[in-house]
């Protein structure tokens, strides 16, 4: 054995016979808590007109509770960072980034996703000119353009191809459809 490591053996044993138990003691205890369990609440909202009350994790997202609890899929997960949009919904008729909207927070809200725009057979009108005007490729990010296209409707920004593009541009498209989901846009806004 080395002098430093005598002396470093001889430190450690003196720290430990001065300190003893209570610092073996304090280990064991600190590992034996469980970890904290994380708070749920109940929330109690409506989802395309049925009024659903739920308890969930306060850290669950409006995308996840949609998607997971009640099974309403066609609201995608792209980013879930609120890049790309293709989980905006309407909440209260607001379109919002449903990746970024905590569940808890929506007490008594109304929401309305893709599942909930059709009436039986009949499509909603963007829904529609959405197929009339050949205004997706591969469809992910479908949902969330249709969604938001709405939400650009009824908040009266249609007055020109550029203004919709400016109100859609929190949406993605990675096929390029944009030229063709503009005019939907359009068709639906009474072919602004």
């Amino acid at each position: 054995m080395s002098r430093r490591t005598f002396i470093a053996a001889s430190a450690v044993g003196g720290a430990t016979a001065v300190a003893g138990p209570s610092l073996l003691d304090a280990q064991p205890a600190a590992a034996a808590q469980p970890a904290a369990e994380p708070l749920s609440s109940r929330v109690s909202l409506k989802v395309n007109g049925t009024r659903h009350t739920v308890s969930v994790d306060n850290r669950t997202s409006l995308l996840d509770l949609l998607r997971e609890h009640f099974g309403l899929v066609g609201t995608k997960k792209g980013c879930d960072a609120g890049a790309c949009g293709a989980c905006t919904v309407l909440v209260d008729g607001r379109r919002v980034n449903g990746c970024l909207t905590l569940a808890v927070r929506l007490e008594g809200a109304e929401v309305t996703t893709i599942e909930g725009l059709a009436r039986g057979e009949n499509l909603h009108p963007l829904q529609q000119a959405f197929i009339d005007q050949d205004a997706f490729q591969c469809g992910f990010c479908t949902p969330g353009q249709i969604m938001s296209g709405i939400g650009c409707v009824r908040e009266r920004h249609t007055g020109s191809a550029e203004e919709i593009r400016e109100w859609m541009s929190g949406n993605i498209c990675r096929c390029g459809c944009y030229v063709k989901i503009v005019r939907a846009v359009q068709q639906a806004a009474g072919g602004k």
